[in-house]
Formats: structure tokens, sequence, C-alpha cells
């Protein structure tokens, strides 16, 4: 494809993301981006349930490193959607050289971080598991898992780099083309390791790395089709300019993916305290079961956010204010939906990942209260996603920094100290009913922008 053509092609998609009914366009954009989701959260469940089989300390062990997945995620996402916001707000403003520059930008320096990560975690990965709150009991499993998460986080931080910055561009096609590819391999390669090859944990992982590094392939291979920015070494810029945009666009993916693997190793530690292993496997599964029923809602979002940034960008505010009571309204009535189901056949679901009579009786609970309080996050994760794709990365932090750190850390540690294993039920509960709060006030300043 001849650079005039890529450059006609930039254009005409221009004109499709900026006159395109608001509807029409999110609907097209997120079922991809859905999927996509859906399908990344099946393959989350897959580890869970074939490591299920293993035993409940295995379960446990996932769990931990569950923990360290979330930070190497939360380095991908920032590098992602900070590029990506910003090569999307530049694409509506007709910019396509600063659009090639940051896209560049963003893939390189998230696999050398990632490169980084994964030497230095390798060198530590005993201390690492003890800190991340492994037991003495699942600590060899823990390890073992956690080595081959290693090895893969320079493609699991780039591909997500890739993957984000595909979807803000408005090509969630390929963006599914490369999750869904990992996903499915992973599904299938977990029971021919974990027990035709009887690799156990260690087999789980494998599975999942091999995975990640094929998605990271495809989702390269996506951003060369079309009218994509081209991924070239020759237009890396690190300058204070493009590393400064990358901050303010990518920090609140950093603190809401941060800040989770952080409320995650505090939850693993307090489970231990109060219930053991048995506690720690169900708060592993209930986070699972709730990240996949959260994932279309977000699949949804990611449909939005390129809408957002690219008539933030071109100048059209109504339009934005249009797609966001749009996603809000439909997101919170699915929500609603997935929180009666998990409320109903909460044990059910449970006992589906671990049949232990223990782990079944505490996640039932946290389950239960999760799902109560569920459908007010569709408002928080579509506003959140709303003014980090505008730019408000300052506002888009504080929102994000809430759930995960301003409130879920204190709830858990002042919950369960008033009410033990019952306390640590009930926190994310209380902590996403806080963060509903907080996003009122926040979020009517970026309306009352958008009515200007």
């Amino acid at each position: 494809m001849s650079q005039n053509s890529i450059e006609q092609a930039v254009k005409d998609r221009h004109i499709y993301m900026t006159t395109t009914p608001i509807r029409k366009l999110i609907v097209r954009l997120a079922i991809p981006t859905i999927i996509s989701m859906l399908v990344t959260g099946l393959y989350s469940m897959a580890d869970t349930f074939f490591v299920g089989r293993i035993s409940t300390n295995a379960t446990a062990a996932v769990g931990i490193v569950f923990s360290l997945m979330s930070m190497i995620q939360a380095i991908g996402f920032f590098c992602g959607q900070g590029s990506g916001t910003f090569v999307s707000r530049k694409l509506g403003a007709g910019d396509i050289k600063e659009a090639n520059e940051m896209a560049a930008t963003g893939f390189f320096l998230a696999f050398g971080l990632g490169v980084i990560v994964s030497v230095i975690g390798q060198l530590t990965v005993r201390p690492l598991a003890l800190l991340l709150g492994a037991t003495p009991v699942i600590l060899e499993d823990t390890v073992a898992y956690m080595r081959f998460i290693l090895i893969g986080a320079p493609f699991m931080m780039s591909q997500l780099v890739v993957n984000n910055q595909l979807r803000f561009q408005g090509s969630a096609v390929y963006a599914m083309a490369g999750l869904v590819s990992g996903a499915l391999l992973n599904i299938v390669l977990d029971p021919i390791f974990i027990f035709v090859f009887k690799m156990g944990v260690a087999g789980a992982a494998l599975a999942t790395i091999l995975a990640q590094i094929i998605s990271f392939f495809v989702l390269l291979y996506g951003s060369y089709q079309g009218p994509n920015i081209r991924i070239h070494i020759k237009n890396v810029r690190l300058s204070g300019h493009y590393l400064l945009q990358i901050v303010n666009g990518g920090t609140p993916s950093l603190f809401r993916q941060g800040l989770a693997s952080i409320t995650t190793v505090i939850l693993n530690s307090t489970a231990a305290s109060l219930g053991g292993e048995a506690a720690i496997a169900a708060m592993s599964v209930v986070s699972r079961v709730m990240m996949l029923a959260i994932s279309a809602l977000i699949g949804f979002g990611q449909g939005f956010q390129p809408v957002c940034a690219f008539n933030y960008g071109a100048g059209l505010k109504a339009r934005v204010r249009e797609a966001y009571w749009f996603c809000v309204k439909y997101g919170t009535a699915f929500l609603l939906v997935m929180a009666t189901l998990c409320f109903i056949f909460s044990g059910s679901i449970i006992g589906f990942f671990r049949d232990d009579p223990e782990v079944i009786a505490i996640g039932r609970v946290a389950l239960r209260c999760q799902a109560f309080i569920f459908p007010l996050n569709a408002s928080v994760v579509i506003a959140n996603m709303m003014m980090q794709s505008m730019g408000k990365g300052v506002k888009a932090s504080v929102l994000a920094a809430g759930r995960n750190g301003l409130f879920f850390i204190p709830c858990v540690l002042i919950l369960s100290r008033l009410f033990g294993l019952t306390g640590l039920e009930m926190s994310q509960a209380c902590a996403d009913f806080l963060t509903f709060l907080m996003m009122i006030p926040l979020t009517r300043s970026i309306l009352r922008e958008l009515d200007g």
C-alpha cells in the first residue's frame, strides 16, 4: 500500500468517525471489542477452571501470580492507553506525523520496560512470590507459575500497546483478531499442558505465555494492514513532549491496573490470615468471575473510546456527550442483568471452578455482596474512559485511583479488622459504592464543558 493510499485511507476514516451516527458507530466498534473482552475473560476463566481441577493450593497460587500479571498489564495499558488516546486525538485533528511518532514510541517503550521487568523478576522470583502473599504451602506452585509469566512480560506489555492503538484508530476488528487468537489458543493448550503433559500449574502458565506471544504477532501484523499507523523504530521519539502525553493519557490505566495488583496482594494476605488457602482461592475465583461479568461492559466502553477521542479532537463535543449517555444507559442495564444472575446462582458459580465446600461458602457471600452494587460500575467505567480519551489525565487518574486505592485498601483493612472474614467479603462492594459517589462531581464538570 503506497504512502498516498495510506494517507487517503486515514482521511476516509476521519470522515467515517466524525460523521457516522453515534449509536451506529459505537455498536459497530463495540461488537469486536466486546467479543475480545469476553473471549479474554473466558480464557482467564479457563486457567481458573483447569487449575481448579489440580487442587485448592494450585488455585490459590494462580491467585497470587494474578497480582503480578496485573502489574505487567498496568505497564502495558499505561503505554497503550497513553499513546492510543493521543494517536486518536491527533488523527481526529488531521496530524498524521505526530500520530506515527507516538505509535512507535509507545510500542518500543513498553517492550523495553517488559524486558527489564522480566530480568529483575527472574532474579528475585522467590522473594517476589513471598512479597505478593504466597504462603509456604503454595510457594513452589507460585514460583513455577510466575517464572513463565515473567518470560512473557515484554510480549504481554507491547501487545497491549498495539491492541489499544488499533482500537483508538477505529480498527476494532484487527484488535479483536489478535486477542481472540491468543485466548482460544490458551483454552486449547491449558488441558494439554496441565493434564496430558502432566506439567501441573506450570503448564497453565506456559499455555498463557504462548498464547500471549501468538497474540502479539497477530496484532503486530494487523497494525500493518489498511489505514492503520505503521510501527517503525525510526519513528521513536523519546522526547519530553511524547513521554508527557503518555503519562497524561496512561496514568489512569496505571493507577487502575497497578493499584488493582496492590489490592490483590493485600486481599490475598488478609484472606490468608483469616481463612488460609481456601479464602485465597475463593476470593481469586470471585475476582475472575466479576472480571468476566464486567468484561462485556469494558468492551462496550472500548467501542466508545475512539469515538470520544476522535470527535473531541475534531471539536465535536455534542457527539461526545451523546455517546457518553448512550453507553451509560445500556451499560447499567446490562450490569443489572449480570448482577442478578451472579446473586441468584452464586454458590453454583463458585462451585463450578472449585468444588470445595469451604471455598464455596466464602465465595458465595463475597460474590453476592459484589453483585448487589455491581450495576453502579457502568457509570464509573464509562466516565473514566471518557476522561481518559479526552486527555483529562488528572481527573481520570483520581477516579481510577478511587476504587482500588483510595477506597478498596482502607475497606479491606478496616472491615476485615472489624468483622473478620465477613468484612473482607463485603469490602469490594463498599469500595465500589464510594467510588460511584466520588465519580458524580468529577463527571459533572466534564459534561458542563461538553455543553459549551
